[in-house]
């Protein structure tokens, strides 16, 4: 079998399926097309297949060009008989949620499985990158695909290698950031780490389970990190210092020092999810992940500390929140992305909302959004004049801070969550800034 794959790969003849088409399956499926592999990518959506297939890409990274660049070697389906018929290496790239409990949901990781069990043959390479926790491919995946009377590692090969995707970086992608890959044993870590070779650079591991918790603690590191300069933003507003500033003072330091910044929360498919698989894991060895956990909560409450600027800035000209006219600028999770999972300006609307505030957000990622069970399109921003508090989440590339600042009136509040306006652009308005 390895061998067989092995020949595979160096001859570009291996035929790879992407299970799961968002922002981890789909740059993924591009990048081993773009290399001349034959690339199939399942997905349920009929939508997003049908999208995919007429060269109309669903996410602001990934532009219909690109698609249409690798046509030849790429193609979508819903049907698991043609994802999966003939396949040599699976790719899961499906989403791995948490409960409102923050316990994992590893139903996509289930249902994926189960799709590709009736079509399992002995020779398929299976690999996981969904992120979870340790022990996930070796307590739920290998018994699932295993009910098909094939032994995995001996009749099928088995590895993991977590997803390193950071949507709108346009530093680092799949070609520049290395995969760490683990197998159920040494030649399936091989042939795992032939394969992704082919596309960049590749750290081996000696387990599954370290190539699991590898991305886990990747996103441990970075929540609890963002929660300690949240937690000392919300301190330096009470004790007059600068956070932003510090934290520049702070970045020369040529070493034992890595700057992370506050905002209104975490968002997105990782940072505000992963941690919780590891400490939910913890729990099943009778351990308590209390960094983890506070971190969590720090992260969590951020929202509602967004929220509180907002009244003290309204009071401070004499308005109540009920019955003001707010505007977010930036609902997406971060900058120049399409993407709402998990996003701390949702959670502000929200908060807002129930308050009696009439809120309204610009995006040109994001074209509507259901508030309330009602469908709420863009605000185009030349008319930022008409609201009484402007809330500025995250800085899009098409902002013009020079225009937006120029269009505010002497009684506007402005709540600025992540320390883009200076002296200059805040003089016609009531600045409230996080972290000073």
């Amino acid at each position: 079998m390895l061998q067989l794959l092995k020949s595979k790969i160096d001859k570009k003849t291996a035929r790879i399926c992407i299970v799961g088409l968002g922002y981890v399956g789909l740059p993924l499926a591009i990048e081993f097309a773009k290399r001349d592999f034959e690339v199939i990518g399942y997905d349920v959506s009929v939508d997003l297949v049908n999208n995919i297939n007429d060269l109309k890409s669903h996410l602001s990274t990934i532009s219909d060009e690109l698609l249409k660049s690798v046509e030849f070697n790429f193609k979508a389906t819903n049907s698991p008989k043609k994802a999966f018929t003939n396949t040599d290496f699976i790719i899961i790239c499906v989403p791995t949620p948490v409960t409102k409990s923050n316990d994992p949901n590893l139903d996509y990781i289930k249902s994926a499985l189960i799709d590709i069990l009736p079509y399992l043959t002995k020779d398929m390479f299976l690999i996981l990158e969904s992120t979870t926790y340790p022990g996930t491919t070796e307590e739920i995946m290998i018994p699932i695909i295993e009910q098909s009377g094939m032994v995995a590692g001996l009749d099928f090969g088995v590895a993991y290698s977590p997803e390193r995707v950071d949507p709108g970086n346009i530093t680092f992608n799949l070609s520049n950031t290395p995969k760490v890959v683990g197998g159920i044993n040494e030649d399936c870590a091989d042939i795992a780490r032939e394969l992704y070779s082919q596309i960049t650079s590749v750290v081996k591991v000696s387990s599954l389970k370290n190539a699991e918790a590898t991305k886990i603690i990747e996103n441990v590191f970075r929540a609890v990190n963002i929660a300690l300069v949240n937690e000392l933003a919300i301190l330096a507003e009470q004790l007059g210092f600068d956070i932003w500033e510090v934290i520049d003072a702070a970045s020369t330091k040529p070493y034992g020092f890595m700057p992370h910044y506050p905002g209104a929360g975490v968002g997105g498919h990782c940072i505000p999810v992963d941690p919780f698989y590891l400490s939910w894991k913890a729990k099943e060895v009778g351990l308590n992940s209390k960094f983890i956990e506070l971190a969590g909560e720090i992260n969590q409450n951020m929202p509602k500390h967004i929220v509180n600027m907002t009244i003290a800035g309204l009071n401070e000209v004499k308005k109540s929140v009920n019955g003001s006219k707010v505007l977010i600028l930036g609902l997406a999770y971060k900058k120049d992305v399409n993407d709402l999972r998990n996003s701390p300006m949702l959670s502000v609307f929200e908060q807002l909302l129930k308050m009696g505030a009439e809120v309204s957000y610009n995006d040109e990622f994001i074209n509507e959004v259901r508030m309330d069970n009602e469908l709420l399109a863009s605000t185009p921003l030349e008319t930022i004049q008409n609201f009484d508090c402007v809330i500025i989440g995250v800085k899009h590339s098409y902002y013009d801070l020079d225009y937006i600042s120029s269009q505010f009136i002497s009684d506007v509040v402005v709540v600025d969550c992540i320390n883009v306006l200076n002296q200059n652009q805040s003089k016609c308005c009531v600045l409230k800034k996080l972290g000073q």
